[in-house]
C-alpha cells in the first residue's frame, strides 16, 4: 500500500484573481504549479494546517474559507489526498521561500500553466465559481 500524505492546499483570491506558487527545482515535481500548503500534522485540523503553512512557506496570514474540494492522487512517492480552500490575504504580503515564482492568474486563465497533478480537479471548480 502506498504512503498516506494528507495535505491542504490555499486557493488565495485577490481582486478578482488566483494567486499560483510554482515549486522549487529541489523535491517532488519539479517546477511545476500548485496552490500553496503543506501537510496536515498529527492533531491538527486542515483549516491550522493551512494556515501554518502559509505563515511558514509565503510569510503571510491567510483566513481560512469554505473547502473547494478534496482530491486524491497516486504519486511515485505516495498517494496524496489533497483538500483545498478559499483563503484570503490578511497581512503580509506573499515572500518566496520554497516556491521559485508567483502569478496571479484570472480563474479562466488558470489551465494554461502546468499544474500538479493532486490540484488540477480544483482549477474547473474555481473558474466555475469565480467567473
Amino acid at each position: 500500500m502506498p504512503k498516506q500524505i494528507h495535505v491542504v492546499g490555499a486557493v488565495i483570491t485577490r481582486g478578482g484573481l488566483v494567486m499560483c506558487a510554482q515549486r522549487g527545482d529541489d523535491g517532488n515535481l519539479p517546477g511545476l504549479w500548485e496552490f500553496p500548503g503543506g501537510k496536515i500534522e498529527q492533531g491538527e485540523s486542515k483549516q491550522a494546517a493551512l494556515m501554518r503553512e502559509i505563515t511558514e512557506e509565503l510569510g503571510c496570514t491567510v483566513e481560512v474559507g469554505r473547502e473547494v474540494t478534496t482530491t486524491t492522487h497516486e504519486y511515485e512517492f505516495g498517494e496524496v489526498t489533497l483538500t483545498t480552500f478559499y483563503c484570503r490575504l490578511v497581512a503580509g504580503t506573499p515572500k518566496l521561500t520554497e516556491h521559485t515564482s508567483i502569478k496571479w492568474l484570472p480563474p479562466d486563465e488558470l489551465e494554461t500553466i502546468p499544474w500538479a497533478p493532486a490540484d488540477i480537479p480544483a482549477l474547473a471548480l474555481i473558474r466555475a465559481e469565480l467567473t
